[in-house]
């Protein structure tokens, strides 16, 4: 897909959320989805919005039409837009996928240079591949040629201090707390820097 740059994807955004406005849904129905998608009951759905159990079970139940007020709050409660009480989901359904990493209990993929804990593994058909990462590499010759791959790559330092080499850019430090989003096609390599080996958290998205 060709990137026409911020503003014609901001158009298209607001093109598609017109569009889907259009074709509303029943809110009764809709907030019970939202509810039960989240693993709610009337009860916590209410104290997250901040309405009285009887006003929700109405509002689900088709008895009675809530104010504008009472939509924020329910929007907010469920961390949504208002539209979206009122639009549908893009593959008309709430996915719900969910996996739990525990520490320790990732698995490891070692190389040379890197020391890669992988993520989320149980879920198969990922959008993205998250994994911590241990870097081992003292000095770009560690490594045999660029690394690139598609998609495009964010990385978060959690621990020491790493040189970012890319392709296209003069090396870049980065500390503990720093972050870089770049395009994983252009070759790219880290190192750390630190007396330890640095450590980050990376995610990769997959194309």
């Amino acid at each position: 897909m060709t990137d026409n740059g911020p503003k014609d994807m901001i158009r298209v955004a607001r093109e598609s959320g017109e569009a889907s406005v259009a074709q509303p849904l029943d809110l009764g129905a809709r907030v019970r989805e939202l509810r039960k998608a989240r693993d709610w009951t009337l009860e916590q759905a209410a104290q997250q919005a901040g309405l009285a159990r009887s006003t929700l079970s109405k509002i689900e139940n088709g008895q009675m039409s809530p104010t504008y007020d009472a939509l924020k709050k329910l929007a907010v409660g469920l961390e949504i837009s208002v539209p979206q009480l009122f639009t549908p989901p893009s593959k008309g359904q709430v996915n719900g996928r969910m996996a739990v990493t525990r520490n320790g209990e990732e698995t490891a993929k070692v190389t040379t240079t890197y020391e890669h804990a992988m993520l989320a593994e149980a879920l198969t058909t990922k959008k993205m591949l998250p994994y911590r990462a241990r870097i081992r590499a003292r000095k770009i010759e560690d490594f045999d040629g660029w690394v690139r791959h598609d998609g495009e790559e964010f990385l978060y330092v959690l621990t020491g201090h790493i040189r970012l080499y890319t392709e296209f850019y003069e090396p870049i430090e980065l500390k503990r707390g720093d972050s870089a989003y770049y395009d994983a096609a252009m070759g790219h390599n880290v190192i750390s820097i630190s007396a330890e080996d640095a450590t980050i958290l990376w995610v990769t998205s997959l194309s």
